[in-house]
């Protein structure tokens, strides 16, 4: 199944989408973007796949009817809730540190 498709790391996937390597892995483990491991397994992606969802002609798989459609490029939302067990430093200080 040799195409002569030439592969891209998660970093020059990531320049082309401007987002971090990360988000890219992401997308890869959530199934939304294809990617084959490499012996050292290692993901790499097909440029042809890459160009295409740049295009707008390939969509991201697994969006739900909700999601808006991408405007020609996958969004990289971030993190949109606090942890629940996370406690904000206060301002004030009960004791005095010195």
């Amino acid at each position: 199944m040799d195409t002569g498709d030439r592969l891209l790391t998660p970093g020059e996937v990531a320049a082309l989408f401007r987002v971090d390597p990360k988000t890219v892995t992401r997308w890869a483990a959530a199934g939304r973007i294809g990617s084959i491991r490499t012996p050292g397994g290692h993901r790499r992606f097909r440029e042809s796949e890459v160009r295409a969802l740049l295009e707008g002609e390939g969509e991201l798989e697994e969006l739900s009817d909700e999601t808006p459609p991408p405007s020609n490029r996958p969004r990289n939302d971030g993190p949109t809730t606090q942890h629940p067990g996370a406690v904000r430093p206060s301002h004030h200080s009960s004791t005095n540190m010195r």
